[in-house]
């Protein structure tokens, strides 16, 4: 059965994993020029790819209760590809505000409907 909560769980996870890369990121440009730092990022890639089982089942069981972030010490820091990363970052907010926005619209809807 259909649940809009279910949805906007779903969308909650999502944004609060796009924030945590936004941190990331931001972090990684900050730091370019710092000797010794690791550059670091969430990849969620997989979450969004497979849809066979729940969104935060797959979430809690990867990440537990908060998003982890990855090191990627073997990766240098090129200012292109983070700015092209916080771009991509960007779309997905984009996505998930829209999504969370539709859901409150119906919500809304049926309520009005059920007056």
């Amino acid at each position: 059965m259909y649940s809009p909560f279910d949805s906007m769980g779903k969308v909650g996870i999502m944004l609060d994993l796009v924030s945590q890369r936004q941190v990331a990121l931001g972090s990684n440009l900050a730091n370019i020029h710092t000797p010794g730092y690791v550059r670091r990022d969430i990849n969620f890639n997989e979450y969004l790819g497979t849809m066979n089982s729940p969104l935060e089942t797959k979430l809690s069981q990867k990440l537990g209760p908060s998003a982890i972030i990855e090191t990627k010490s073997d990766e240098e820091i090129r200012p292109d590809k983070e700015l092209l990363e916080m771009q991509n970052n960007a779309l997905l907010y984009s996505v998930a505000t829209r999504r969370m926005s539709n859901i409150i619209t119906e919500m809304k809807t049926v309520i009005n409907v059920g007056k």
